[in-house]
């Protein structure tokens, strides 16, 4: 499968769940979650529609789907190493700027998250 038409579709498929994931961190902490648990929540609902969407859609054929047991451990590893990074990041933000600078900037560091993961995913968790 193409290079390119693997990043089109993580592109896709991860703009939408940027938009899930950044919904529900606005919601839980506009309701007084604190932020850090709101970010966690957020990349879980995230991560379930992702794995599922880019096992599928970005890294699967038409012969077979990539979201065996074996790839949602890896899937794991990575989204923990992720999430344990973004929840950090923003709750810097949230902590020593404002809960509003971390709503804002919620989305730039998933997006540089993506990189990451887009590389990781593609050479190693859907392998």
């Amino acid at each position: 499968m193409s290079l390119v038409r693997q990043g089109a579709s993580f592109l896709l498929v991860g703009g939408c769940l940027v938009l899930v994931d950044w919904a529900v961190f606005v919601l839980l902490t506009a309701l007084g979650v604190n932020a850090a648990a709101a970010n966690v929540a957020g990349r879980v609902v995230g991560a379930l529609l992702g794995f599922l969407a880019n096992g599928r859609i970005t890294f699967g054929s038409a012969e077979t789907s990539r979201i065996s047991r074996h790839h949602f451990a890896r899937f794991a590893v990575l989204w923990s190493t992720l999430t344990l990074l973004s929840t950090y990041l923003v709750g810097e933000v949230a902590t020593h700027l404002s809960l509003r600078m971390a709503w804002l900037g919620k989305p730039l560091v998933e997006a540089a998250l993506a990189v990451v993961s887009f590389i990781v995913s593609r050479h190693w968790v859907y392998r």
